[in-house]
């Protein structure tokens, strides 16, 4: 039951015996005295948990900074923690859970578009708000999702340029898992191959999880390419490069460049099977700067590795956190709608440089880097844009706006200029 604001902030709340006084309005239920519940929602188990572990524990180690600093205004953060298992359906019935039965008003989750997409109608149906932390194909705009990952205009864009200009490869073999991530980046890196000089001469999926890859890379060997883009994701990625390898291709002669291969998909293929091959996201754990270097210091503290390595997605989920908190503190109460238009214009210095979310679109302002795979298993970054570029989600899809308007579910194509 909502509690009128005037009259809340005039009172107190009796708990457990002491008198809480809060400027709160609890107003989903989710807030017990004195804390404030959220959702975590990643995969644990399955295919995709050698990903997604790492950004339950970002997640979780963000969470546990925030209280160790004294909470939300004071209130602690209370996370409830739920697996997707790398299975959509599962992650549809988890996050009805959380939404409905532990009421939390914010829930952070997901690694694929699919499990993305699988969640979606349970927070516009019950108005409730999602915190991606994934670089995805963009073309989607809700309302109740903030988007933290990078978008194509944040990934490709600066990286299909760079292939055809810089490394003077300009015959693409696209190859990717077969879900709607990997189509839909196809999609967007061919309009840019095209309008850049180049030619895409094959696109190919294996189904996610696929460990089979000898007659893929016989396919690309035959194919005449002179570069291959992957799309490849999760543990297929570690039987795509070893194949690779193992077929006697080298990056050197004809390169992988991919969206998806991070640190921790290298650390667990061996770093021998990707050196030479590059790859464009907004943060590496290579960026030299104090802050990075105290992120993953922290974090190897937190999970108990001193081996282990930060990537893109763990990174973002671990600041979107953060930029929650702002937004909860600015907005005074927790309720999903408020905590939404108060995180339009946030702002955080991250271990990847300055963010912010853009209001007409929730998607966050990132800064494009490529970088290429040393033995030890790092990314030297070779290319990096001097400042954060804004995320347009539609616009490689061959769309001009001046800006991106958000009416609830995907675009205002009516301020679109086509």
């Amino acid at each position: 039951m909502a509690v009128d604001r005037r009259k809340f902030l005039k009172s107190g709340a009796l708990a457990g015996g002491a008198l809480i006084t809060s400027p709160w309005v609890f107003s989903t239920g989710a807030q017990a005295a004195g804390e404030i519940k959220v959702g975590v929602l990643f995969s644990l188990t399955g295919g995709l948990s050698i990903v997604e572990k790492s950004l339950h524990d970002a997640t979780m180690m963000a969470i546990s900074e925030i209280n160790a600093a004294g909470g939300v205004k004071g209130m602690k953060i209370s996370a409830i923690a739920e697996d997707g298992a790398s299975d959509p359906k599962t992650y549809n019935e988890k996050a009805s859970k959380l939404v409905i039965q532990d009421r939390v008003p914010t829930v952070f989750g997901s690694y694929t578009s699919a499990s993305r997409k699988a969640v979606l109608p349970v927070f516009e149906k019950r108005n409730n708000l999602y915190f991606y932390p994934t670089y995805y194909e963009g073309f989607e705009c809700s309302k109740n999702v903030v988007y933290t990952g990078a978008v194509p205009n944040q990934q490709l864009s600066n990286f299909i340029p760079w292939i055809i200009k810089t490394l003077g490869k300009k015959k693409f073999f696209i190859v990717g898992s077969n879900y709607i991530y990997p189509r839909e980046m196809a999609k967007v890196s061919k309009i840019l191959i095209e309008k850049n000089g180049g030619e895409w001469i094959a696109d190919e999926y294996l189904e996610l999880g696929h460990s089979e890859w000898g007659s893929m890379v016989n396919k690309i060997k035959s194919s005449g390419c002179d570069v291959v883009l992957s799309n490849v994701v999760g543990d297929s990625v570690i039987a795509f490069y070893r194949e690779y390898k193992n077929q006697g291709l080298t990056h050197d002669k004809l390169p992988i460049c991919a969206t998806v291969t991070s640190e921790i998909e290298i650390a667990a293929m061996g770093a021998e099977y990707a050196v030479g091959s590059f790859t464009s996201f907004p943060y590496f754990q290579a960026i030299d700067t104090d802050r990075n270097k105290a992120f993953i210091e922290r974090y190897r503290k937190f999970v108990k590795d001193p081996k282990a390595v930060t990537h893109h997605a763990l990174e973002s989920s671990y600041f979107q956190v953060f930029l929650w908190k702002q937004a909860v503190e600015k907005a005074a109460e927790v309720s999903p709608a408020a905590i939404r238009e108060a995180v339009k214009g946030q702002e955080f210095d991250a271990p990847n440089g300055h963010v912010k979310i853009e209001a007409e679109n929730l998607h966050t302002y990132l800064t494009p880097r490529i970088a290429q795979w040393l033995p030890d298993g790092q990314g030297k970054i070779i290319d990096a844009y001097k400042e954060p570029v804004m995320p347009l989600p539609y616009v490689a899809y061959g769309e001009t706006p001046t800006n991106l308007f958000c009416t609830g579910k995907g675009l205002d194509a009516a301020k679109l200029k086509t």
